[in-house]
C-alpha cells in the first residue's frame, strides 16, 4: 500500500522529504500512519451505506465519502507500488501520469490509451532514416573514389578509337577499368574519360600528358566528373549487335528544328548510305539526339570528322555508339 503523506503536505501541493537524520523515525512514524490509514480505508470501503443513510438522511454516508475523498486524495502516486510490474526492476522507475513510462535514461516512452508503446514505428523511421542517411554517405564516398581514379584526356584525333586510347595507357603498365570517347563541339578533336583501378594509376597517367596519339599531342588532366554509366540492358547481347555497333554512331546537341530528313541527308552527304536512324528528343531539353547505322562501318568512322560542324544553328557532337539501334518492337493495338 502507498504511504500516505502528511496532512500538511496534501494540502499545501508539496512533498515532504526526510532529513537523513529524521529518516529511521519519520520512516517509522510513516509506516504506523500507513497502517492506521490503510485500515480506515478499507472499514469505509467495506461499510454498508444503507445503514447510515436510514438513520440521519444520508449525512453519515456523505461524511464518509468525503472521507474517503481525502483518503484518496493524500494517497502518493509515485509510490513504488503504483509501478507495473514490468518496469519495476528498472532503476528509478516510476509512473508518469502525462501517458509516458520512463526509459532508458530517464527518457519518457510515448504510449496510448491502451498503455502499449507508440514509439516503436518513430524508432523504425529513425533507423530507416539513419541507414538512407548513411546509404547516401556511402555511394557519395563511392562517387569520390571513381572520380579520383578517373582522368580527362583531351585534344584526341578524329581517328583514334577507345581501344587505341585505353591501349595507350594500359602499355604504360596502368589498368584501365573503362574508357569513353566524346565528341567536342567547338573543336574537330574529341575528349575522353579514362578510369583506373586505383588512384596511383590515375596519377601516373598524367605523365602521358603531351604525348603524341595520331596526329596531335593528348592532354592528360584530373577529372572531375566520373564516367556515366552505360544501361547494360543497351549494350550489344550479339555479334551481330556488336557488329551494328561499330557502323553507328551517337549525335548529340542537334537542333529542334532539324528533322529526321535532315539528319538523314546530312550524314550520306558526307559519310554515306544510311541504313537506320533514330532521332530522340522531348520539350524539357533544348536540343535532340540521334543514333545513326550506317550500311559500311566505314561510314561510320567518316562520320566521326563532322562533329564540329554546325547542323541547323548548332555544331553537332559526333562519338561511336554504345549501343546499337534496334527495331521498334510492335504496338498492340488497344481493345
Amino acid at each position: 500500500m502507498a504511504v500516505v503523506e502528511s496532512g500538511v503536505a496534501a494540502d499545501s501541493g508539496a512533498v515532504v522529504q526526510p532529513t537523513s537524520q529524521d529518516s529511521d523515525d519519520q520512516n517509522h512514524q510513516s509506516s504506523r500512519i500507513e497502517v492506521g490509514e490503510e485500515e480506515g480505508l478499507y472499514s469505509k470501503i467495506g461499510s454498508h451505506p444503507g445503514r447510515s443513510e436510514g438513520s440521519d438522511g444520508g449525512e453519515s454516508y456523505k461524511r464518509e465519502m468525503r472521507e474517503l475523498q481525502e483518503l484518496f486524495s493524500k494517497l502518493n502516486p509515485m509510490a513504488a507500488e503504483f509501478v507495473p510490474p514490468s518496469l519495476s526492476k528498472q532503476p528509478n522507475a516510476a509512473f508518469f501520469s502525462n501517458n509516458a513510462f520512463p526509459a532508458a535514461g530517464n527518457a519518457p516512452l510515448e504510449v496510448n490509451a491502451y498503455g502499449h508503446d507508440t514509439g516503436g514505428f518513430r524508432r523504425k523511421k529513425s533507423f530507416g532514416q539513419g541507414k538512407r542517411r548513411m546509404n547516401a554517405r556511402t555511394s557519395m564516398a563511392q562517387r569520390d573514389d571513381v572520380i579520383r581514379r578517373t582522368v580527362y584526356v583531351s585534344d584526341l584525333d578524329q581517328q583514334v578509337t577507345e581501344e587505341q586510347l585505353a591501349g595507350l595507357f594500359v602499355n604504360c603498365g596502368q589498368q584501365v577499368v573503362d574508357c569513353r570517347i566524346c565528341g567536342d563541339p567547338n573543336s574537330v578533336l574529341r575528349f575522353a574519360f579514362i578510369e583506373f583501378t586505383d588512384e596511383e594509376g590515375a596519377m601516373t597517367a598524367l605523365n602521358l600528358s603531351g604525348t603524341m596519339l595520331g596526329f596531335y599531342p593528348v592532354k592528360v588532366l584530373p577529372s572531375k566528373t566520373a564516367i556515366a554509366p552505360v544501361n547494360p540492358t543497351f549494350l550489344p547481347r550479339t555479334e551481330d549487335e556488336r557488329e551494328m555497333c561499330a557502323r553507328t554512331i551517337y549525335c548529340t546537341n542537334i537542333d529542334k528544328k532539324v528533322t529526321q530528313s535532315d539528319v538523314k541527308i546530312f550524314f550520306e552527304s558526307f559519310c554515306g548510305e544510311v541504313l537506320r536512324l533514330r532521332l530522340l528528343g522531348d520539350y524539357q531539353h533544348s536540343t535532340r539526339i540521334a543514333f545513326v547505322e550506317f550500311v559500311m562501318a566505314e561510314s561510320a568512322i567518316a562520320a566521326l570528322n563532322c562533329s564540329g560542324v554546325v547542323l541547323g544553328s548548332l555544331p553537332i557532337r559526333v562519338s561511336p555508339s554504345k549501343t546499337p539501334v534496334r527495331p521498334r518492337s510492335p504496338r498492340h493495338p488497344m481493345h
